[in-house]
């Protein structure tokens, strides 16, 4: 048997001294992000409900919803007959196209807790600090401003302030936020709703936008990968469009087939017949 060197005792100690056993890194990918909410679903299933939870994206959309104590499914139904302009408003010449005054008080609407710090399960939201160029994680202060902060995908949306700051979407940096959590957790499970997929034949000025963005959040994702024990990939539904906000259920859906996959794979025990969700 190899014999552990100092440093790989160190870290390993580390591990087991970590003050959360479970960990779970939702990354950002728009419409892509309701996969979350399945993979979550699966996650309980299988007996395992974090004890730390981080978001990008959309993926901060969903962790604070959950961390609040909305279940998975009823995440989804706060959504149902939401349409993008339903959540944004025109904002042309001020940073962005759109501003997201009013997705922040669709957050307000449905999250009872006000600050980051009062949610029962404890919550990292991650932006980028679009002034100074780095990745922030957010655990204090107003949910709805800092989860828009991370939501606000450049060009797209305003940046949003923050104490005189600038911030924009955690993916620009880190689409996936494992690097918040890593050494607060014992076990890290990632969920990457958004995994490259080839490009399609649109040349339109917003398709090809979008895929340059898309390029630099996979790009920066697989540090975050690295660092987890378990990364959960929705492949099948990485082609659909960031605002697509038709057929959510089937998002959801698809991240529970997933999750369950990748768990049977890493040896988790296999559910029993009676623990398909009712209601995708």
């Amino acid at each position: 048997m190899p014999s552990l060197s100092l440093p790989n005792i160190s870290n390993l100690a580390s591990r087991f001294l970590t003050p959360y056993r479970l960990g779970v890194a939702l990354s950002g990918g728009g419409s892509r992000g309701f996969a979350h909410i399945g993979a979550l679903m699966a996650l309980e299933h299988a007996g395992l409900r974090p004890d730390i939870i981080a978001g990008v994206s959309a993926g901060s959309v969903v962790a604070t919803m959950y961390a609040s104590g909305i279940r998975p499914m009823n995440i989804l139904d706060a959504f149902k007959g939401a349409t993008f302009m339903s959540l944004t408003k025109i904002a042309a010449g001020q940073g962005g196209l759109f501003k997201l005054d009013k997705f922040m008080g669709f957050i307000r609407n449905n999250v009872s807790q006000q600050n980051i710090e009062e949610l029962p399960l404890h919550t990292v939201i991650c932006a980028t600090d679009f002034d100074h160029g780095r990745p922030v994680a957010f655990e204090t202060g107003r949910i709805d401003r800092r989860v828009a902060a991370s939501c606000c995908i450049p060009i797209v949306f305003r940046p949003v302030k923050i104490d005189g700051t600038r911030y924009v979407d955690g993916g620009v940096l880190h689409n996936l936020p494992a690097w918040a959590i890593r050494q607060r957790c014992h076990y890290l499970i990632g969920i990457n709703c958004s995994p490259l997929v080839e490009a399609s034949d649109n040349e339109s000025f917003a398709a090809t936008a979008m895929r340059s963005y898309k390029l630099v959040a996979t790009a920066n994702v697989r540090g975050d990968i690295d660092m987890c024990d378990l990364c959960i990939e929705t492949r099948e539904i990485a082609g659909r469009r960031v605002f697509d906000l038709d057929n959510i259920e089937d998002t959801v859906k698809a991240g529970y087939d997933a999750a369950i996959a990748a768990l049977r794979k890493a040896g988790f025990p296999p559910l029993g017949p009676g623990d398909t969700p009712p209601r995708i």
